[in-house]
């Protein structure tokens, strides 16, 4: 069978290991045929040998399929585990405080998530809704977002910024330090900087920057507080989420340790890393339950 865009396919120089998409096919320099691909799960792009490829059949790609599900349900349990911990925690504190025994409402982080991918970005806004976190959404070419992001963020307001999509390193264009082998790190980098231009604060706009295998030091140096990828491996493409979801419900007076964002996370700290960072949810009372659905439709 011809493999065509649109298919799902695996490299069998890696075993199979990932599934991708194909985007395109076209020849190289030498009249090779050659695949674009996009990972199903992880945030690479490729280009791939043809006969490097393999068809999926639909019973293999149901199984991965499941174990990619029972991944995501375990990391949410973990991740509403933290979150409930977090509200318990504050609602004690406030009642405390103001001698007041009813509960608290809560207003967790406001995101804006910028992504390269459409279909990530879909996959990503459908797990921020089932968590409760505040988003707003946006597709923009990785090349073309460092152009429309103080537009955004003087739109949007966010108080979590996701600047991701794909990304890869190929070791034939230059070291692992050398910018220029990496497929979109640059874009990134500069897009991180204008955001932190406008806002300069790391505590008054929490960036995460990053896709597979990015240049990890460059982004941090930037203006990022979590990045990918230290290790430069693949991430999945809902681990942003994860991060930002931490954050938005970390109160505001607690500082976020760096581990206990990385570990429930699918890549953790290989392929994922930041700084010491600021929660950003604030609580207050009497609780009005219009004021938790008003920040979450926004």
């Amino acid at each position: 069978m011809l493999i065509k865009p649109g298919m799902i396919v695996a490299r069998k120089s890696y075993q199979c290991d990932l599934l991708f998409r194909i985007l395109e096919i076209k020849k190289d320099h030498t009249g090779r045929l050659i695949a674009l691909i996009s990972g199903q799960d992880v945030r690479l792009i490729a280009d791939a040998p043809y006969d490097d490829l393999v068809i999926m059949n639909k019973e293999e790609q149901k199984i991965r399929e499941k174990q990619e599900r029972e991944k995501i349900e375990n990391t949410l349990y973990l991740l509403k585990q933290d979150y409930d911990l977090s509200r318990e925690k504050q609602e004690f504190y406030a009642s405390s405080e103001f001698e007041y025994q009813n509960e608290c409402f809560h207003i967790p982080g406001r995101v804006l998530h910028v992504d390269g991918d459409p279909n990530y970005l879909e996959k990503c806004l459908n797990l921020y809704e089932k968590i409760g976190v505040p988003v707003h959404g946006i597709h923009l070419k990785e090349n073309e977002m460092a152009d429309h992001i103080d537009e955004l963020l003087e739109k949007y307001r966010p108080d979590i910024l996701v600047i991701t999509g794909h990304d890869s390193y190929s070791k034939h264009k230059g070291t692992i330090l050398d910018l220029n082998a990496y497929r979109h790190s640059k874009d990134f980098i500069k897009t991180v900087r204008k955001a932190r231009k406008k806002i300069p604060g790391l505590d008054q706009l929490i960036i995460f920057a990053g896709a597979c295998q990015s240049h990890f030091e460059s982004l941090i140096r930037a203006g990022a507080n979590f990045a990918s990828s230290p290790s430069r491996v693949n991430i999945h493409a809902l681990d942003p989420v994860y991060i930002v979801s931490k954050i938005s419900f970390t109160p505001f007076v607690e500082r976020i340790n760096v581990w206990d964002v990385l570990r429930n996370t699918l890549s953790r700290e290989k392929g994922l890393g930041g700084i010491e960072t600021k929660g950003v949810m604030r609580s207050g009372l009497p609780f009005n339950r219009y004021i938790e659905e008003a920040g979450q439709n926004e």
